[in-house]
């Protein structure tokens, strides 16, 4: 791999465009894998003079490895940004990437918890209200209640929250800041957890030991939590902030809305709620209209 180049272009991600550490390490995934496709197969061929030949080469290849449609077209994205920075720098004269299309995909609705489900959920369970429950309690409320995503969470400060408004602030993709409203049983949960929590820290989340907690740490805690009520086999932080969209739209909510509370940059992105909010008409009326 021209690792001076490809080292140039991830500091570019980093600096200019301010991109997450973990948007960084899926791009540096998908062009090592690139690259050591071109090794094995194209010996001779640098990833900064791969053609569109092999690109598509590469696409087949992944295919008989069983990866997703889906996949593939975000490894497609990488190589497209990838390129369409070389030819900016002049690195290239053309972009190898112009003549690939992306493959089709079958979408998939966002997975949700019902608000039956959710209401199950009691704040410490029954349990002593000791600073370890409040905190896995509130992990859950502020996931639900707010839709923000895991990095966001991982990255909210105490600073962020104004209590007397009931407002929080979250540095989304980008670093494109949102004001989201904090529900009243959220906001009493925070107001518990930090008159619980024995540490000063700048972050709101943090471990047993007062350091900031990291993606595993909420994705276990999230998975124990939602299992007691839920037989999804995929229990995720993002199947709360799809559960916080859905309910507000089958709530009302107008989509305009649900987006800037999202942090979308568009509102295709925001639609796909729309087909959950329409499986619960279809039922509500296979289960009330005398000829369904």
């Amino acid at each position: 791999m021209d690792s001076h180049v490809v080292n140039f272009f991830l500091e570019h991600l980093s600096v200019e465009r301010r991109c997450s550490q973990h948007t960084i390490v899926s791009y540096t995934t998908d062009l090592k894998q690139f690259s050591d496709f071109l090794a094995e197969n194209h010996a001779a061929t640098p990833i900064t003079q791969a053609s569109s030949k092999q690109i598509r080469e590469w696409m087949v290849h992944l295919s008989d490895q069983s990866i997703e449609n889906r996949s593939i077209n975000r490894k497609l994205a990488s190589l497209r940004t990838f390129f369409k920075f070389l030819l900016q720098r002049g690195y290239v004269q053309q972009n190898p990437l112009l003549p690939i299309r992306t493959v089709k995909t079958s979408k998939k609705l966002p997975l949700f918890l019902r608000e039956t489900e959710m209401a199950e959920i009691a704040p410490s369970d029954g349990e002593e209200p000791t600073f370890e429950n409040l905190r896995d309690d509130l992990i859950i409320y502020l996931l639900y209640g707010t839709g923000m995503r895991l990095a966001e969470l991982l990255r909210l400060e105490r600073a962020n929250i104004n209590l007397s408004q009931g407002t929080l602030r979250v540095l989304g993709k980008r670093n494109k800041e949102r004001v989201i409203p904090i529900p009243l049983l959220l906001l009493k949960q925070i107001q518990s957890y930090l008159s619980a929590c024995p540490f000063t820290s700048t972050y709101l989340i943090v471990d047993n030991k007062g350091k900031p907690v990291y993606p595993m740490f909420i994705q276990r805690i999230v998975k124990k939590q939602l299992s007691k009520i839920s037989t999804l086999e995929k229990l995720s932080p993002h199947v709360l902030r799809h559960t916080y969209a859905t309910h507000l739209l089958n709530n009302g909510a107008d989509l305009n809305a649900i987006k800037e509370l999202l942090g979308h940059a568009n509102l295709a992105a925001t639609q796909v709620y729309t087909h959950n909010s329409m499986e619960k008409i279809k039922e509500t009326y296979a289960q009330a209209h005398p000829k369904a």
